[in-house]
């Protein structure tokens, strides 16, 4: 049965690393939305005279946030059209909401839930300061708005998104990434993954 995994969390909580490691384990198609659509989205801002690394503007917002969600949804699509595993990448947090849309992924690859396990693996951390931390470590252009403003963005994200998926609460995973990504931790997402129970 084909795996279409989303790995979402707020930034700084290594959803991330947390797929890569996992890759090690399993084929899929490893598709993190800022590296499908970073370049392209770079460019726009540049061109409109903006910052580059400002993913928090209204600009980003209202023309580009959408453009590399759909672009990163298509390959996805065209991935398990072929009949390929695939991991998802990203915050994802407007797209758990949706209820229709994890329905249309599925649908426009011409499969159904009977043929493609759909698993969320929520990644998250105890604290804000632990995330802060690992936010300043990866040393990315795209964090600085979020440290700048730290205090505000704090306030704005959620340690567990909102999921309004037709799936069962059994193929949702709150994954606690604080402290050191060890084996052991590590194969219990991958037996979530594959299916064998973990609790959740």
């Amino acid at each position: 049965m084909q795996k279409l995994v989303f790995f979402v969390g707020v930034a700084g909580t290594g959803k991330t690393t947390v797929a890569r490691k996992l890759a090690f384990r399993m084929p899929a198609a490893f598709l993190d939305r800022d590296t499908v659509g970073g370049r392209f989205v770079e460019k726009i801002l540049e061109m409109n005279g903006l910052d580059v690394n400002d993913r928090d503007s209204d600009f980003y917002k209202h023309h580009l946030r959408d453009l590399e969600y759909d672009t990163t949804k298509d390959i996805c699509i065209e991935n398990l059209a072929a009949g390929q595993n695939v991991f998802m990448i990203s915050p994802f947090t407007a797209e758990l909401k949706n209820k229709a849309w994890i329905e249309e992924v599925l649908q426009a690859a011409g499969l159904s839930k009977r043929e493609v396990d759909v698993k969320v693996v929520v990644v998250t951390l105890k604290d804000m300061e632990t995330q802060k931390e690992r936010i300043i470590e990866r040393q990315t252009e795209r964090d600085t708005w979020k440290l700048e403003h730290w205090d505000d963005f704090k306030h704005r994200v959620q340690f567990v998104p909102e999921i309004g998926w037709d799936i069962p609460s059994s193929s949702i995973y709150v994954f606690d990434n604080s402290g050191d990504l060890t084996e052991e931790k590590l194969e219990t997402v991958f037996q979530f993954v594959q299916g064998v129970g973990v609790e959740v």
